[in-house]
């Protein structure tokens, strides 16, 4: 049975640090388990950008500086349909404290070693080399 009846509204905050992507191992919900860009469903009554700043904040305790839009990607499943609406993100401090709310760990993860990342989920690498995150091949 699905968890939504309808489809939910996301964000994703792909943050790249000197050469470096954050990602965060999933520790609970969709995905628990496989490595993604910090983000999550969008509250009622939030703008984007500040559903982005906050998902970043939660699960990494980083603060967004900038955010800006880079694409728009859907997930479905059976049980689950998410709009993840994705930004690209720059922070003043790089260094995550801790790995909050649903996020089990964090890693700077180089860019050179993302394809090759164990865990990444579907779709993260097509949609990072589609927006110039990262290289073609």
């Amino acid at each position: 049975m699905p968890s939504s009846a309808h489809p939910e509204v996301c964000v994703g905050a792909v943050v790249v640090h000197d050469g470096a992507l954050l990602l965060i191992e999933r520790g609970r919900g969709a995905g628990v388990g496989s490595w993604s860009i910090p983000g999550g469903r969008v509250e009622l009554g939030e703008t984007l950008d500040a559903a982005v700043r906050r998902e970043l904040l939660e699960e990494t305790a980083l603060v967004a500086r900038d955010a800006h839009p880079i694409g728009v990607v859907e997930r479905i499943s059976d049980e689950w349909h998410f709009v993840i609406h994705d930004f690209l993100v720059t922070v003043d401090d790089p260094q995550p404290t801790r790995a909050g709310d649903d996020a089990a760990a964090i890693e700077w993860v180089p860019l050179s070693e993302v394809r090759s990342r164990p865990g990444i989920v579907p779709g993260l690498v097509d949609f990072l080399v589609e927006n110039g995150v990262l290289p073609g091949q």
